[in-house]
């Protein structure tokens, strides 16, 4: 039976990512853990003038709320606009980006059901301590589609 937890700031594992969206990830739920259900939950942060690139999940759901700066999200070939108060529901199979088009970390708190995401970022980032300095931007493995595919994404054409 899942236990309740609470979460407070800079608690939960946080990971760099690396281009082309840089910020950092940091994972509040991870599904499967510590007797909690099978959702991931979490904030990312992208650097301004960076972006997350297109993909899609699919066997998965998504919920993006968006919390601090402004950008634009992609959604099925339609552009809509990201600022603090907008949420998006992303079905299975939809593409989706996220790109930051201000000069401010773009924040949003997400969620994915059932969960998977977080080994994705371990796998990708490199690990984060709450106040440490950025590092310098640094490529995505080489192997990323293969981790990719072991984890909750789908391969687009």
């Amino acid at each position: 039976m899942a236990k309740s937890r609470v979460v407070h700031p800079d608690e939960g594992r946080s990971f760099w990512q690396p281009v082309p969206a840089n910020g950092h990830v940091e994972v509040k739920v991870e599904g499967g853990r510590d007797g909690m259900s099978n959702f991931d939950c979490g904030m990312q942060e992208v650097a301004p003038g960076s972006f997350v690139r297109e993909h899609a999940h699919d066997r998965n759901e998504e919920l993006i709320f968006v919390f601090a700066g402004e950008g634009e999200a992609v959604v099925d070939g339609e552009t809509h606009p990201m600022r603090p108060g907008t949420t998006f529901y992303l079905a299975p199979d939809s593409r989706h980006l996220f790109r930051n088009t201000g000069d401010q970390p773009m924040r949003f708190f997400w969620t994915l059901l059932p969960g998977g995401l977080a080994p994705f970022f371990q796998a990708i980032g490199r690990d984060r301590q709450a106040g440490d300095p950025a590092p310098a931007p640094f490529p995505r493995p080489a192997d990323v589609s293969a981790i990719e595919q072991n984890t909750v994404f789908r391969k687009l054409d």
